[in-house]
């Protein structure tokens, strides 16, 4: 093919110095008219009487060829380009195939002779007209073409006649039609030998097949897993072969770069390998990696270090996929930490995006913060506002209780240079940290009316709203608000946001600081109220509402504040609601008595708790499908109630968090039946303890054995990897539970005693709807007792509420339309009654392009999850340990290890167990004890953990001791596994 190239350069030179050069005329008229004549000429050519030979025809179809590529409608020449593809000659079928690529619509009437004359080429084994054929195929992409071809080109593909440059256009080819028309590309038999052109001896035809072996699996990964152990075998040739091996396929000292990349693209559609020589082969390929980027470069050109680094950051994407090795996130984090000061722009965005996600990891997170001063470095001075943006969102990733203040305060302090087009996603991220993290309500008080001074135009209702709840809520912060508030009503320039808020808080809370005659009640009305006219008509509604209360509150007021009622501009007002307001309110201060007045405007109660609305806007705010389920986490770590990273660690903390929790026979979850309580005041250890409440039944709802409707077709078995993936959330509680080709299920849970919530998050990775999307919780064997399903019809809202004898599930309904690109999210409330092994089944039925989608996934609700770390001191520890003594009480494993014995990583696997780590009680410093008890509704499991590694041996001696046998045996099979 590529011999006969020059032929055809030599006739495009001819066409431009004979043709091209008439064309252009002095005027777009005069090319127009030298077109039209042009034109002419080949119709009568094509219609005259005297047969043209090939080399006319050529001709004349490439001039036509030409003139639509000016821009000009063509309308004839189709079957003269059809007829040129029976020709022997290179050059004329070439053309011929050229013209038809570009200008023959796919419905049109010729496509069967087409199809014919492609049949010809590709059965006549002529490389070149083969390559010629499979180029058209592609460029067409019509589904006519995919009905005609898709049996015929995975032959061509596979058979071991077929040359190389053949193959590699059949990949090619095979892959445009699959994405074009996946139902009709059936690999079948084929599938196996398609995976072992991994193997091929040519590089090129392995850079093809991959492309599409990578697009097979994402939408049949089971077919395809056998590409896994050949990738990383392909891998690791490549990564530890000198450039000097690959001359060919060496970019700028670099080996295979462009092959490299989409093999580590190509793992990274599956979980890590079960094998363990194959897992050790891609873990010594990742650290290769890692090693090389730290080598001085071989070359200075930019070449060099984009074809590297390209390699770097996927090989980075794959440790964070499989999230499994934490010494290679810990030295990925640290690479991408070299990045952030590079004078490159493109590697400090890319750098920021990759950690982004790391410090969703709980492995990496630490490894993430140490590079706290760089971002906020990098957030103050980058010239470029997208990387200005991508360090926000590091700040926001990276935040937890040990640093929100600092991190708060840098945003802030750049929110007031900030772009205008990132403002409102900066101050939803300062809300949404500040409310997570603050465990003193006047820092939060003081954050937010700083985020309404500072931008206050981009401060919406959820965030203002959202304050003044929790002022409500807080009986110890109110009169601390309403002092601030008042103050920052003093400012000359005081942005209309902030009269809201001074407006709600000082109708209710005023009488706190009146007795200071600096905020004497009739200060504080003539402060409001020398706001008012400035203010738009829902802010003016908002301050009559206010005036009326300070009636209520402070009665000298009255006669002033009637006076301002009665005024034309109140009672006459122009606008419906302010005049209803100050006639409503005049009257009602007039002729009501002093009881009335107090019952009708009494303060505001407490607001139920539920989930914040500000993360909900910050979701849409970046769009579906556009944020991560890592991202938008935003229960990191030590932020978390369930003490997800806090365990064990700050216990002042969980102390004051349990001295203000209901006992674990509270209904926080709102499982039971009955209609909701209001929830006392949050604790000060977490402002977002909201989370844990949910609406309940409508009154009108009523009972029926009949499930939701779903999908008819059988449930499917649970997935083989399904404990696999259960095992991973043993000591964390957030991340990826499922991927495939399809669907992402990330997942959130926070627990507080014998109580969680798990969010769900279901995203489509493809850009086709899935419908009729339906999920089932369903528990298996000692679990299962019965099923109730509460319906509310008046909203067609679907409550699921699963009673078991070991766990209580309640799922709220998930929606049964997915977008492509679009995640929608599910909230699963469990009550734990007793202590349990079996892990509840998650079922999910959808419809994708027609086709059911059935899988069943395992959740990962384990028994340690209810634990409360209990401090011990040493002889307390062993005490207790000897009590535990009988033989059924204690379960004993010894085991050898799976992962590196680093003992930060050991330590904080342990603290994501929920025990407390006890230090300084084993007698052996190398040795790991842990206590905590165990909270069900029935009863309470102590339960005391010790682990003894043998760094020599490499092996790991278990002992759990509980109160109960069967406790003690699930947590050491659990446990063994993560080591």
């Amino acid at each position: 093919m590529l011999s006969n190239a020059p032929v055809y350069k030599r006739s495009v030179k001819n066409i431009k110095d004979v043709y091209i050069s008439h064309i252009n005329g002095k005027s777009k008229e005069a090319e127009i008219k030298r077109i039209n004549k042009e034109l002419a000429n080949i119709r009568s050519k094509f219609k005259g009487d005297k047969a043209l030979d090939g080399y006319s025809k050529k001709k004349y179809v490439c001039k036509l060829l030409f003139i639509f590529l000016l821009g000009h409608d063509i309308d004839f020449g189709h079957m003269e380009a059809v007829n040129l593809l029976s020709s022997n000659k290179y050059t004329e079928k070439q053309i011929g195939y050229l013209f038809i690529s570009v200008l023959v619509n796919s419905n049109s009437e010729l496509i069967r002779l087409i199809n014919n004359a492609i049949k010809n080429d590709l059965s006549s084994r002529n490389p070149t007209f083969m390559c010629l054929a499979l180029h058209c195929i592609a460029n067409v992409g019509s589904r006519e073409m995919a009905e005609a071809f898709a049996g015929e080109i995975p032959r061509i593909l596979v058979a071991g006649d077929t040359m190389d440059s053949v193959k590699q256009s059949a990949a090619l080819c095979l892959l445009r039609l699959y994405k074009t028309s996946p139902d009709l590309v059936l690999m079948g038999e084929w599938t196996s030998r398609v995976v072992h052109l991994l193997n091929d001896q040519h590089m090129g035809v392995v850079t093809a097949a991959i492309s599409l072996i990578t697009c097979l699996s994402q939408k049949n990964p089971d077919e395809f897993k056998t590409c896994v152990s050949l990738a990383v075998s392909r891998l690791s040739r490549i990564v530890s072969s000198a450039s000097t091996d690959l001359q060919d396929y060496t970019y700028y000292f670099v080996p295979a770069p462009w092959l490299s990349c989409k093999l580590l693209r190509l793992l990274q559609c599956y979980p890590p390998p079960e094998d363990g020589a194959v897992k050790g082969r891609l873990v010594e390929c990742l650290e290769t990696i890692l090693n090389k980027a730290q080598e001085p470069p071989k070359s200075k050109k930019v070449q060099h270090s984009n074809a590297k680094n390209a390699i770097l950051f996927e090989a980075i994407s794959l440790i964070i996929h499989y999230d499994s090795e934490p010494n290679l996130l810990v030295r990925a984090c640290n690479q991408l930490g070299q990045f952030l000061q590079h004078r490159e722009t493109n590697l400090r965005y890319l750098a920021l995006e990759s950690m982004c996600t790391l410090a969703s990891s709980e492995f990496s997170h630490e490894a993430v913060k140490t590079h706290i001063e760089t971002v906020i470095n990098a957030l103050k001075t980058e010239r470029d506002v997208s990387v200005r943006q991508r360090a926000a969102d590091l700040l926001y990733a990276m935040c937890d209780r040990s640093n929100a203040k600092q991190i708060v305060a840098e945003m802030l302090s750049y929110l007031e240079t900030a772009d205008y087009s990132i403002r409102e996603e900066m101050v939803l991220k300062v809300a949404i940290l500040a409310e997570k993290y603050a465990v003193d309500y006047s820092w939060y008080v003081d954050t937010i009316l700083n985020l309404i001074r500072i931008a206050g135009d981009y401060v919406s209702e959820e965030v203002w709203y959202r304050v003044i709840q929790i002022v409500i809520n807080r009986d110890d912060v109110q009169g601390y608000a309403a002092k601030t508030v008042f103050e920052a009503l003093q400012a000359p320039a005081c942005h209309e946001n902030m009269v809201k808020v001074g407006g709600y808080i000082l109708g209710e809370f005023g009488n706190l600081i009146a007795g200071d005659p600096r905020s004497s009640p009739l200060v504080q009305f003539n402060l409001l109220h020398s706001k008012f006219h400035l203010c738009s008509v829902p802010t003016r509604a908002l301050l009559l509402s206010a005036y009326i209360k300070f009636i209520n509150l402070f009665p000298e007021t009255k006669s002033t504040i009637q006076e301002v009622l009665r005024s034309d501009s109140q009672i006459r007002n122009s606008d419906v609601e302010l005049q209803q307001r100050a006639v409503e309110y005049l009257k009602l201060s007039s002729i009501a008595s002093t009881d009335v007045l107090a019952t009708v405007l009494e303060e505001m109660p407490p607001f139920p708790e539920r989930e914040s609305s500000i993360l909900a806007k910050l979701k849409k705010k970046k769009g579906p499908g556009a944020v991560s389920v890592n991202e938008l986490e935003e229960g990191k770590r030590e932020g978390e109630l369930n003490g997800g990273g806090e365990r064990g660690g700050d216990n002042s903390g969980i102390a004051a968090s349990n001295a203000s929790t209901p006992s674990p026979s509270a209904d926080l979850l709102g499982l039971r039946t009955g209609p909701p309580v209001t929830a006392a005041a949050p604790s000060a250890g977490s402002l977002l303890v909201d989370v844990f409440s949910e609406a309940g039944v409508n009154d009108d709802g009523f009972l029926s054995s009949a499930p939701p409707s779903v999908v008819s077709e059988d449930t499917a078995p649970p997935l083989p990897e399904s404990n696999e993936l259960l095992n991973k959330f043993v000591c964390k509680n957030n991340g990826v539970l499922f991927e495939n080709q399809l669907l992402q299920i990330g997942i959130k849970s926070e627990y507080r005693q014998n109580l969680g919530r798990m969010y769900l998050f279901y995203g489509n990775k493809t850009s086709v709807q899935f419908v009729t999307f339906t999920t089932t919780v369903t528990c298996p064997g000692e679990l299962q007792s019965h099923i109730l399903h509460i319906y509310t019809c008046k909203h067609m809202f679907i409550l699921a509420y699963t009673c078991y004898d070991k766990l209580n599930v309640q799922t709220k309904p998930v929606e049964p339309l997915i977008e492509g690109g679009a995640q929608v999210q599910q909230v699963i409330n469990i009550e734990c009654l007793s202590d349990f092994c079996e892990a509840p089944l998650l079922n999910i039925k959808f419809r994708y392009g027609g086709a059911l989608q059935n899988l069943t996934l395992k959740l990962p609700v384990t028994i340690n999850k209810f634990f409360q770390p209990t401090e011990m001191a040493s002889h307390d520890f062993f005490q207790r340990w000897k009590q535990l003594s009988q033989p059924q009480q204690e379960a004993q494993k010894i085991f050898k290890a799976n992962h590196a014995m680093d003992t930060e990583v050991l330590k904080a696997k342990l603290l994501g167990l929920g025990m407390a780590l006890l230090e300084n009680v084993d007698p052996n410093p190398e040795n790991f004890v842990c206590a905590g008890v165990i909270q069900t509704k029935a009863q309470q499991v102590g339960s005391l953990l010790r682990l003894e590694p043998n760094a020599q041996a490499q092996m790991y001696r278990l002992t759990l001791r509980s109160s109960k046998d069967t406790v003690s045996k699930r947590l050491c099979e659990l446990l063994a596994e993560q080591f």
